[in-house]
């Protein structure tokens, strides 16, 4: 077993409500082909040892550490593991990384999400890998392509926001239509 630290990913979907992203980072079960080499799936509870610990994790974008989003210390994120996964809720930050990641939340323009780990349980068995324990490092809004399918991500926009945005929409296209 090595101690590198590793990055995955996956995709999402999408539904709107305030300045609140949730969803999974991690799903348990899921194959994925990481790199073209292997195949490599999480078990259920692989992230329960670094929730338990209480430390301090980060919701980055694309793994830059220079675009924080949330941080389980200052109570910005909250994650938790359930029967799908690693489950996750951030509030997103009045930022300009913040208000891209959120705009394109909305628009369905994110690539899925992902997570930064040290394997510290693992199983081989030739080109299989299963995660059983990591130390979780951060979880990622990721913009382009994730390794993992069927991790989720939410986007939160309050009714009267949606209502108030329609009636722009609509009043710009009554002024374009009136040119």
């Amino acid at each position: 077993m090595t101690s590198t630290f590793e990055k995955r990913g996956a995709a999402l979907e999408l539904r709107a409500k305030g300045r609140k992203l949730e969803g999974y980072a991690a799903t348990f079960r899921q194959p994925a082909i990481i790199a073209g080499r292997f195949v490599e799936t999480i078990s259920p509870g692989a992230f329960a040892g670094s929730l338990r610990a209480g430390k301090d994790i980060l919701a980055l974008v694309d793994h830059d550490p220079g675009r924080v989003l949330a941080r389980t210390r200052s109570g910005t994120l909250r994650l938790s593991e359930d029967s799908r996964g690693l489950a996750f809720d951030l509030d997103v930050p009045d930022t300009a990384a913040g208000r891209d990641v959120l705009a394109l939340a909305e628009r369905g323009d994110i690539g899925g999400m992902s997570f930064g780990f040290t394997a510290l349980d693992e199983q081989r068995d030739g080109d299989r890998r299963e995660l059983r324990a990591v130390e979780l490092h951060e979880i990622s809004v990721v913009l382009g392509w994730p390794a993992y399918e069927g991790t989720v991500i939410q986007s939160r926009a309050r009714e009267r926001e949606n209502a108030l945005r329609a009636r722009i929409a609509r009043t710009l296209r009554i002024l374009e239509l009136t040119k």
